[in-house]
């Protein structure tokens, strides 16, 4: 793993598990990240800096970390936090369309829940996840947030493994190449 580009203070406590969740799969654990209070703080506080002039209405985050992340990010904001989950996850209240889309390791299906009272026509959201690597899962989020009429005012990661993607409009504390 080399590191292009770290913005984080901290040492990088970053563990891979080869062979998971599938044979062929080096998987990259944040979850030492979040554990470490400083680390971790500091991780929200500079995606705080980096959302706080988009005018965002709402951090959305998918499971399993983003929404950890991005919880955590909409509460310093002051803002609200759409969790997005594996298909059958939420309860029944979701917008009528599941999300499909590509991981490196299968296929998987996403759910938004419907907003209290509101439809997503013009609010502002921020997507916030741990690891950008094909772009697969906040492509779909995105598309989703854009068909149900929402605006996406940006996309941060902790980290955005480059040599798996092309993105451009992503924003990240971690920049690696994985050779």
């Amino acid at each position: 793993m080399k590191i292009l580009r770290n913005e984080l203070k901290n040492e990088l406590h970053i563990r891979t598990q080869k062979d998971f969740p599938k044979e062929g799969i080096e998987f990259i654990d944040m979850m030492p990240l979040i554990i470490q209070k400083e680390t971790f703080k500091e991780i929200v506080d500079k995606l705080v800096e980096e959302i706080k002039d988009k005018h965002a209405e709402y951090i959305v985050g998918p499971e399993a970390r983003g929404l950890i992340v991005g919880a955590a990010v909409a509460n310093e904001l002051n803002i609200g936090f759409i969790p997005v989950r594996k298909a059958g996850k939420l309860p029944p209240i979701t917008v009528e369309k599941q999300f499909e889309y590509e991981k490196e390791y299968g296929k998987d299906k996403l759910e938004l829940p419907k907003l209290v009272n509101e439809e997503y026509t013009g609010k502002r959201v921020y997507i916030i996840d741990d690891i950008y690597a094909t772009g697969n899962t906040m492509k779909a989020i995105k598309k989703a947030i854009e068909e149900t009429g929402g605006i996406v005012v940006g996309q941060g990661v902790i980290m955005n493994i480059k040599e798996l993607n092309e993105a451009k409009d992503v924003y990240s504390l971690i920049d690696i190449n994985e050779t």
